[in-house]
């Protein structure tokens, strides 16, 4: 399948342009609530010439996660090193990063969900007790000795939050949830991004690419060099609103930020299985799509958006999707969706 403008998901254009990630608090935009209270426990720790407590970062990709240990570290005045889950296949992986941080250092692992059990358990007492218990050798002759490592930062990033075990989550002084962001606030973020890039681009068309982004920054800049693509085959000078609304619409990104993926999800749905309930898995099969491709890209917008429920016996779609597709409900299609409903809870 082709790969999607609007997924959230990293891709390799996504890491070209590493200028337009903040380094410091005051400039990253959004997030509010969290940018707040890391600025008082990273003042509080400087203070006391300590590390930083753990800190957990979970939501939707693309919503500023590594951006924000990065700008962790470079507020502390320390190095980071980073890593993902997957990428460390067996403990002494691990153990080798641990043992090689200096005191205060950041250590950022991605996708911490899917760390080995293994390799979690050797965290538990590196994350409390600042010591890495290894085992040399094997059978009777084995014995385990305890190195003390530096005090350090774990930032752990996940976008299942849920998969974590409770002695990891347990272990994290500082967990945070990153939101959605608003419109106003995606629109500063392309404003900045065209600065720091030298594209011309007017407020009304940060505006149409700020609604189209789908809440999500990882989206919206992408979205905004696309359309500096269109606007230079055009030979336009400044992407206005009527440049920016023609760009995306060939980008096949509706005013709301729905792709044909969206579309189709909601049209199934609506068309095969009369505004649902219908499973995961079977919806997955009828568009063609791996479940937590549904699961952990198209459905948290679709959420945000009031057009999907997830119900326990599956997927309901609700009058704002009929609304915004311009289809009619079948003939007593929400009086036999009320009972369902009703039964569900209860």
């Amino acid at each position: 399948m082709e790969e999607r403008i609007i997924t959230s998901l990293e891709r390799s254009e996504d890491r070209e342009n590493e200028a337009l990630r903040p380094v410091k608090l005051a400039d990253y935009i959004g997030q509010s609530r969290i940018k707040e209270n890391l600025y008082v426990f990273i003042h509080a720790a400087l203070s006391r010439g300590e590390a930083l407590d753990h800190v957990l970062l979970y939501g939707p990709p693309g919503l500023g996660k590594t951006t924000l240990a990065n700008i962790i570290s470079a507020e502390m005045g320390v190095n980071i090193r980073t890593t993902s889950g997957p990428a460390i296949e067996r403990p002494g992986d691990l153990a080798a990063i641990l043992t090689s941080l200096e005191p205060r250092d950041v250590l950022f692992i991605d996708e911490i969900h899917r760390l080995s059990r293994t390799a979690e358990e050797i965290l538990y007492s590196a994350m409390e007790d600042h010591c890495l218990d290894i085992v040399i050798g094997k059978g009777p002759s084995a014995r385990s000795i305890r190195l003390s490592l530096a005090p350090f930062t774990l930032i752990g990033a996940t976008t299942r939050a849920g998969q974590l075990t409770s002695p990891l989550r347990d272990r994290f002084g500082v967990i945070n949830r990153l939101e959605f962001y608003t419109t106003d606030e995606l629109k500063q973020i392309v404003l900045r991004a065209s600065k720091i890039l030298h594209i011309k681009l007017d407020e009304e068309g940060a505006i149409e690419i700020a609604k189209r982004s789908r809440g999500t920054p990882r989206v919206a800049n992408r979205l905004l060099k696309r359309v500096t693509d269109f606007a230079d085959f055009w030979g336009k000078e400044v992407i206005d609103f009527q440049v920016a609304s023609l760009a995306l619409d060939k980008l096949q990104v509706d005013p709301i930020g729905l792709d044909s993926l969206d579309l189709k999800v909601i049209e199934a749905i609506i068309k095969i299985f009369d505004g649902g309930p219908v499973g995961l898995e079977t919806l997955a099969a009828t568009v063609g799509e791996e479940p937590e491709t549904l699961e952990d890209v198209v459905e948290p917008f679709l959420l945000q958006c009031g057009f999907l429920q997830r119900t326990p016996r599956g997927r309901t779609v609700t009058s704002l999707a009929y609304e915004h597709l311009g289809i009619k409900p079948s003939e007593g299609h929400w009086e036999k969706q009320q009972p369902r409903l009703f039964m569900e809870n209860n």
